[in-house]
């Protein structure tokens, strides 16, 4: 059912090389699908805000074959951190690391 099956073997040597250290790449990794996701949601709530009725009771709300159609879409599109994972493994992903050492300022 599912377009992109969610469990696939990835090589770790490969995620980690970008930065030198897989729990690094994890991090960007991570980021990169929570603004995804955001966006998602973004896009998701605007799109079904053009559905959204100021009607309080059950009996005179309906369903909108619309706005099920969208949900549906929705859904069907792989999960943030597949698409996350692919861009980053694509080298599409911009970081930048802090630097380790902070300037102090002087009193």
């Amino acid at each position: 059912m599912a377009i992109q099956p969610s469990i696939i073997t990835r090589d770790i040597d490969k995620i980690a090389a970008q930065t030198g250290n897989i729990y690094e790449s994890v991090v960007v990794i991570s980021k990169r699908a929570r603004q995804i996701s955001i966006n998602l949601k973004e896009e998701l709530n605007n799109k079904l805000a053009e559905f959204a009725t100021t009607v309080d009771n059950l009996e005179e709300v309906f369903e909108n074959r619309e706005q099920i159609e969208i949900s549906k879409f929705y859904e069907r599109l792989p999960k943030p951190t597949s698409t996350a994972l692919e861009e980053f493994a694509e080298g599409k992903v911009m970081y930048r690391m802090r630097s380790e050492t902070e300037v102090k300022p002087e009193a």
